[in-house]
């Protein structure tokens, strides 16, 4: 299917066009009907060959309902653009010309309507040179009257031509900027709109804005047909479960979970009235929501807008800014940040200027990473930005400099802790001022090692002098459960922090107080213990053990703790 919008004119002569060519009325009020203006949108489609279906977007042309005209056009690719014979070129056609180009609708038909009243060229010619400076540019022009028929085989197979060339939607999550929302008596509600791209299915879950819980997909439907699914670009009907009307309405939007992110402050090219000269409030109109916005000039052509309310939006997103008061389009925009950083320093603003001057609203990892140094994946894709891979993401200039960082953090913590050993992860996240631990980790590489939360240059993670120290209290000591004095220790200069940090780097095993073994000592214990008959006394084991009470009481309550033994009521023990 395709989409296309039918602007730029006031009176009635343009829905009676759209009903000329689909059989369809697409003005739904009867005021409307009574009136013969378009006040609201009203929706219609045909079949053309070729081209396939298309559904049009009948737009309101008076002022009074720009609005309205805005939350049509919004998510529409194409453009057919209708202008009177014999009244021509219109405030409201160039009002609705402005905002197309302000979008950048890039596709569209100039139709000249009531040829049988007037002679079509001057509106035609005068007409075509308003498009072609815009950015619909040299479109193909079709004189048609509804009333007489002339022209509408024409303007078949015109529009037949545009929406073959037409560029293939978008994939990729769903976003549908909702433009009508009703209830159905059996069905509950009901919302439209115009499906940009990606894939809607009954069944599907989806966020809603302004909701603070999911929604589910009851039932679609398309063209006034019930579908199990619809691809953009289409006109889409979504009956939904879980919400009701005065939850839902024109100017919120159905969400692939988690696709995208709710910004209240972006920072966007301005492509119009120079950024400096624009008021400081105005409306942003971004698909079918319209938003106040604060505005603050940045460069030439940049600024950053303060949204009264959040909306879902990614970079390279296109947008429109107007000034209700002056019924004036200011312009169009496009998203080039929707999670800038702020602007607190002095000179903070022109070089954010500067950064944004480079930005031209395309989503790009390497620059994104570039100007962010780290960034999760997941917020990434939220942005618009595509990406894979782990969880974090960085600039590759930017990592290679943290790991040099993290070397010398490592070093120096280890100058200003020897008897640590290594430096905590925690504590070098803080010094290096990152995020989250797992960057720490990631970090590490040869000659650096990770061991038990801590990070060293490898080895023991304690100065040589203490192992040596180690080594020498238990040269002079018989047998495996013999433990030094602690008068020994002391005159080996290891005292409580350095026997702690032995135990830590795993050169000792701490019994109690200055009771130490060598850290094997534990499981040959275990071991001797197996010979014994079951169960056995205090003194049997000591005997066993070949060592004193001051180290059999301290080891054989550590086998009980570690359940290698069991002590029983009568104080003896037996291995588990």
């Amino acid at each position: 299917m395709h989409v296309v919008a039918t602007a730029g004119h006031v009176d009635h002569g343009k829905s009676t066009l759209v009903r000329a060519l689909t059989g369809m009325e697409p003005d739904r009020w009867a005021e409307e009907r009574r009136r013969g203006m378009t006040i609201d949108l009203g929706f219609a489609w045909t079949t053309l060959e070729p081209g396939g279906t298309v559904a049009f977007v009948d737009v309101p042309g008076h002022e009074r309902f720009v609005p309205n005209m805005l939350a049509g056009i919004g998510p529409v690719p194409a453009a057919m653009v209708v202008v009177a014979a014999d009244e021509g070129w219109m405030p409201q056609s160039a009002e609705h010309l402005a905002a197309l180009d302000a979008l950048g609708v890039r596709h569209g038909l100039l139709v000249v309507s009531r040829c049988d009243l007037a002679d079509p060229g001057p509106a035609r010619d005068r007409a075509a040179a308003e498009l072609a400076r815009s950015s619909l540019g040299a479109v193909e022009a079709v004189a048609v009257s509804a009333v007489t028929g002339e022209g509408l085989g024409a303007l078949r197979a015109a529009l037949g031509r545009l929406v073959t060339a037409l560029p293939a939607p978008p994939e990729g999550p769903v976003r549908l900027w909702i433009d009508r929302a009703f209830t159905i008596k059996g069905a509950g509600t009901v919302v439209t709109g115009t499906l940009g791209g990606g894939e809607l299915r009954t069944g599907d879950e989806l966020e809603l804005t302004g909701a603070d819980r999911a929604v589910r997909v009851r039932g679609l439907q398309s063209l006034g047909k019930p579908a199990g699914s619809v691809r953009g670009t289409a006109r889409v009907a979504v009956n939904l479960r879980g919400v009701g009307t005065d939850e839902v309405g024109r100017g919120a939007a159905l969400l692939t979970p988690g696709r995208f992110l709710f910004t209240g402050l972006v920072d966007v090219r301005v492509h119009g009235d120079p950024a400096g000269e624009l008021p400081a409030t105005l409306t942003l109109h971004a698909g079918s929501a319209a938003v106040p916005v604060r505005v603050r000039p940045l460069g030439a052509d940049t600024a950053r807008l303060r949204l009264a309310r959040p909306l879902p939006l990614r970079v390279g997103d296109r947008a429109l800014l107007r000034d209700p008061g002056r019924h004036h389009v200011a312009g169009g925009v496009t998203v080039l940040d929707v999670v800038p950083p702020g602007l607190n320093r002095r000179g903070a603003a022109a070089a954010r200027a500067a950064t944004l001057a480079g930005m031209d609203g395309v989503p790009d990892l390497a620059g994104e990473l570039r100007r962010r140094k780290l960034a999760r994946r997941d917020d990434l894709l939220r942005m618009g930005v595509p990406a894979t891979g782990d969880t974090w993401l960085a600039d590759p200039e930017h990592w290679a400099g943290l790991r040099v960082r993290l070397a010398a953090e490592v070093t120096a913590y280890a100058a200003e802790r020897p008897l640590e050993p290594g430096a905590p992860v925690e504590a070098l996240r803080h010094r290096l001022a990152l995020p989250d631990r797992s960057l720490v980790e990631a970090l590490v590489a040869p000659p650096l090692v990770l061991r038990a939360g801590r990070v060293s240059a490898g080895g023991t993670g304690v100065p040589a002098e203490l192992a040596a120290a180690v080594d020498e209290a238990f040269a002079e000591l018989a047998g495996p459960f013999a433990a030094p004095e602690a008068y020994r220790l002391a005159e080996l200069g290891l005292g409580v922090r350095q026997v702690a940090a032995a135990v830590r780097a795993g050169l000792l095993v701490q019994l109690a107080g200055t009771v130490v073994l060598r850290p094997d000592a534990v499981a040959r214990a275990g071991e001797v213990l197996a010979g014994l008959p079951q169960p056995f006394t205090l003194s049997e084991a000591r005997q066993a053990l070949g060592t004193t009470r001051r180290v059999a009481v301290p080891l054989l309550e550590l086998l009980d703790r570690t359940g290698v033994t069991r002590r029983l009521p009568d104080d003896r023990r037996s291995l588990r």
